[in-house]
């Protein structure tokens, strides 16, 4: 295959089609991976010393915010590091923070505020500095951004300390890939004290990119179907997952692919009556054995209902009778299921990266009449009296 390829596609036919940036920045993930983990191992002690004063008390909070995928991160996160550090940590998008700020900002509480950003110029993001600053006494922000020259890192605030990813992963797309993975990855190693920088981040990057390469054909095979509605499922941290694969796909689709995301628990409260006959449906499946039972009765649940066109299970653990319906993650069964994120989200990727192309539209710009855009427009601000 020659090396300017991607995905088996040949670079002109990418550049032509406008397809070009979008595989070249899911394909450089597992690179990025492992650059962002050598980025940060460079940066912890400085790390450590920044965020301690908050991570370390327990009377503190940390808020992870973004708008979007961005805002994804932080759920993914925030349940992992709620149970590893001593200080409060909650998920908080940047657009509920910045319409209704008195639900989420304690004066007197310290904060850290964690703020992700791929360009680092969303107004809501700008404007949620902002109200940290005017309302909370203690403030400390910790900006992860993959653009040095967006907004957000170069604010004048009272304490503040900026993450700046490699600047590849500053993603020319429309839609977020590796600044996504990047941005989760380094806020991990940044802040969580029991993910160590060692040969395991190494292994994460080395599956990302197996995963790249064998779930290409089946991936190729599921778009065929031509299915105009798609489920994800995940549990956990998984959850977060499930919702920012399932907004991938609806940007790379142009909305003309109908998504939804739930946990395999909740989706029987009601969702699961979105799957038609022409439904797909992928589920995250963790690693965790009291939860992975949960997640393997919905899946086979659904299987006998019969409804919808195929049932997926992503998993580390194949199961024989059902490998015609399985994509099996070359990570062992022990990995912790905020590790297979990685490979996980890269799976959803490709395959909204498929069914763009598929429909004849331009991944790298899905939506040309402007709707929505790669940095969001048409926000107004508006300021909040003392």
């Amino acid at each position: 295959m020659p090396a300017t390829d991607v995905f088996g596609i040949d670079r002109a036919t990418l550049e032509a089609s406008g397809a070009l940036h979008t595989a070249r920045e899911i394909a450089q993930q597992p690179r990025m991976l492992e650059a962002t983990h050598a980025l940060v191992a460079a940066m912890k002690a400085q790390l450590d010393a920044f965020c301690a004063p908050i991570t370390h008390n327990p009377d503190a909070r940390v808020i992870l915010t973004g708008a979007g995928t961005s805002a994804y991160i932080g759920q993914i996160l925030a349940p992992l590091l709620d149970r590893q550090l001593a200080a409060r940590v909650d998920a908080v998008a940047t657009t509920d923070l910045v319409s209704a700020p008195q639900l989420y900002l304690e004066a007197t509480q310290p904060l850290l505020l964690v703020s992700f950003g791929r360009s680092g110029n969303s107004p809501e993001s700008l404007a949620a500095v902002a109200l940290v600053e005017q309302l909370v006494s203690v403030a400390r922000h910790l900006i992860v951004t993959c653009n040095p020259e967006g907004k957000l890192s170069t604010r004048q605030l009272r304490q503040a300390m900026t993450l700046q990813l490699p600047e590849a992963t500053h993603d020319a797309s429309f839609a977020m890939t590796s600044s996504f993975s990047c941005m989760l990855s380094a806020t991990l190693a940044a802040l969580s004290p029991a993910h160590t920088m060692d040969a395991r981040n190494t292994a994460l990057a080395e599956a990302t990119a197996h995963t790249l390469t064998s779930a290409r054909a089946p991936l190729q095979a599921l778009t065929a179907l031509a299915c105009d509605r798609v489920v994800y499922l995940g549990s956990g941290v998984l959850q977060g997952l499930a919702r920012e694969a399932a907004l991938k796909l609806g940007e790379l689709s142009n909305g003309a692919v109908a998504t939804c995301y739930d946990t395999p628990l909740g989706f029987r409260h009601g969702p699961k009556t979105f799957i038609t006959a022409n439904t797909l449906v992928f589920v995250f499946v963790s690693n965790a054995a009291y939860t992975r039972q949960y997640d393997l009765d919905l899946i086979d649940e659904l299987r006998r209902d019969g409804l919808a066109a195929r049932v997926i299970e992503i998993s580390t653990q194949l199961r024989d009778a059902h490998a015609q319906d399985s994509l099996l993650i070359p990570a062992p069964a022990t990995a912790a299921d905020i590790d297979l994120v990685f490979p996980y989200i890269a799976i959803a990727q490709l395959y909204a990266f498929f069914v763009s192309r598929a429909l004849g539209l331009s991944p790298d710009n899905p939506n040309p009449q402007g709707m929505v855009n790669r940095v969001v427009q048409g926000v107004r601000l508006y300021p909040l009296e003392a």
